[in-house]
């Protein structure tokens, strides 16, 4: 889509002369939800395509539901002229989407398109040449006292079905769980889980098929009411107990944690998943079967079943979206060490039960949820500044740093000093100095690694890097006070200071790494010198008392005694 109307100068924004639309090629597009568009009218595949749209299936949207949100559609912002027939053909709607953020954003950008008839217009381009027009109302338009007076129990029921095509979108096929990857206790769970799953799928694809929710389908699952409850709250309970854990422990005990609990958390993390869909299905029938009857004095239930199945939803989903993160992270960085991926991570030989499963194993059965939960990051480039050997090979470090990257996250420089050494370390708070001697956390032969990004400095022991996938400190940018880039030395060497809040740390970098690679790691560190506020009025209070003392001092002297003159000739006192 874009915003301009004979494929070269900007569409008019003005109504008046705003193109008129052929209505058999025309396409309105309706924000009834955020994130989900109601489309009517003729809705191409490439519009589709460029535009994200992922349908959902709305089939169980009642009569009563589907007359309602058309009349209401039909009459905002003189929809009806827009549409061309909206008051009068639901059956017109050719669909229900959901979108992207980025496609919200896209069709949002109403002011640099044509308005006309309350929508915002656009043309839609194939090969140069218009080919369609689309007009988008959005959300916005649609106040919801408006909404929830009219339709609010109608866009109830299409926002369960919304909440469910999310949550069954996470992963479309359930990974192989078995004999290998499951222990002799997580076989009963699963089979229990998948039997429940199974039973509330038949009866949900049954009322898609006729439209309606017989009480013959309804029966089926009424009774599985309890053991869906249960078996929700029983998964959330262990992804969130997992999540509180890694929490907890340091970074050496968070590894091991997950590295023993690996096998667990694959099976928690899926049946979570699993019996979460399950229930949300059992919702989208129940509100259904509410709908579809009608009674005055349970309009507002659809509506409250939304609203809790929404809450349930978004406490479960951002537990998985943590615990699986981390899991898949450290699986990554693991797969990245030499020889471990095919290394059980079970260490403890005295559980006959536990599953000998290697990292290439778990990663592939959670690799597919993980994406869906929180797509990986692209593979690192080489940054534009690198202060190391011409004959080091960087692929290694960049595949593995790629993996302790967080969102947003960009890799800015990346360092390979012979020497990291903290020459002081200080308390920022009280002043005092925690340790006299200088600590040198690394011997002049080793090899370390620095990493700078646009949020922190990463440095780490290179062996322990590469063989052990260990860092050593994580700086935030923000604690840098100043940088200092000495000469080079006698042997070639050169060095930069960083002085942060704590600490002052040196990196030595051998003569045959280039200096003006060193120079530019310096200048993109000073980029973030600064003083915050706070400590530089915290230094003045310091300095202020002895400025004070010092005054009293000389006026004390002053009344005492007569001032002594030194003689202009010898500097002598008289």
């Amino acid at each position: 889509m874009q915003n301009s109307t004979d494929g070269s100068e900007p569409a008019d924004n003005d109504p008046d002369t705003a193109p008129s639309p052929v209505a058999h090629d025309e396409t309105v597009l309706v924000e009834v939800l955020p994130g989900a568009v109601f489309a009517f009218g003729d809705l191409p595949e490439k519009l589709k395509t460029d535009l994200e749209l992922e349908p959902v299936d709305s089939r169980l949207l009642s009569i009563g539901d589907r007359e309602k949100i058309s009349t209401f559609l039909a009459t905002i912002g003189n929809a009806a002229n827009v549409g061309g027939n909206l008051a009068n053909a639901f059956a017109s709607v050719e669909g229900v989407y959901r979108v992207s953020d980025a496609t919200l954003a896209i069709l949002n950008a109403g002011g640099t398109l044509a308005v006309k008839d309350g929508a915002n217009l656009g043309a839609v381009f194939l090969n140069g040449k218009i080919v369609h027009q689309a007009r988008f109302i959005p959300v916005s338009k649609i106040s919801a006292a408006q909404k929830m007076a009219a339709i609010g129990p109608a866009l109830a029921m299409a926002a369960l079905q919304l909440q469910l095509s999310e949550v069954a979108g996470l992963v479309r096929t359930n990974i192989a769980l078995t004999s290998q990857v499951l222990t002799e206790l997580h076989h009963d769970q699963w089979s229990t889980l998948t039997g429940l799953v199974e039973a509330v799928d038949v009866a949900f694809h049954e009322a898609q098929e006729i439209a309606s929710v017989t009480p013959h389908v309804w029966d089926t699952v009424a009774t599985k009411r309890a053991e869906l409850l249960k078996a929700r709250d029983q998964y959330q309970q262990n992804v969130g107990s997992h999540v509180r854990k890694i929490k907890q422990l340091d970074a050496h005990g968070c590894r091991e944690y997950l590295e023993m609990n690996a096998e667990a958390i694959v099976f928690d993390a899926y049946a979570l998943r699993s019996s979460l869909e399950a229930w949300t299905k059992y919702q989208v029938l129940r509100a259904a079967k509410v709908s579809a009857a009608g009674r005055e004095d349970e309009a507002g239930l659809v509506e409250v079943i939304e609203r809790d199945t929404r809450a349930e939803r978004d406490t479960a989903l951002t537990e998985l979206r943590s615990l699986v993160y981390s899991l898949t992270r450290e699986l990554r960085v693991i797969a990245e060490l030499p020889g471990r991926a095919t290394v059980p991570l079970t260490r403890n030989r005295r559980d006959s039960k536990a599953a000998k499963l290697t990292c290439k194993q778990l990663l592939d059965a959670i690799q597919p949820l993980a994406d869906a939960l929180h797509p990986p990051v692209p593979p690192l480039e080489r940054p534009d500044v690198v202060c190391a050997p011409e004959a080091l090979e960087l692929d290694p470090y960049l595949r593995t740093m790629r993996w302790f990257l967080e969102d947003g996250e960009t890799l800015r420089v990346l360092g390979f000093p012979d020497q990291l050494e903290v020459l002081g370390t200080f308390g920022a708070a009280s002043g005092g100095a925690k340790e006299k001697v200088a600590a040198v956390i690394d011997k002049a032969v080793a090899k370390n690694l620095v990493a700078v990004t646009n949020r922190r400095i990463i440095t780490a022991k290179t062996n322990a890097f590469r063989k052990h996938g260990q860092i050593g400190q994580g700086i935030p940018i923000d604690q840098v006070r100043y940088v200092r880039a000495p000469a080079q030395d006698g042997n070639g060497r050169s060095a930069i200071d960083i002085i942060t809040a704590d600490e002052n740390i040196r990196s030595v970098f051998h003569a045959d790494v280039d200096k003006a690679q060193v120079d530019a790691l310096a200048a993109v560190l000073a980029e973030s010198m600064t003083i915050p506020d706070a400590e530089r009025h915290e230094l003045q209070q310091h300095h202020h008392p002895v400025l004070e003392a010092g005054e009293k001092e000389k006026s004390a002297g002053t009344g005492a005694t007569a001032a002594i003159e030194p003689d202009p000739a010898t500097g002598d006192p008289e």
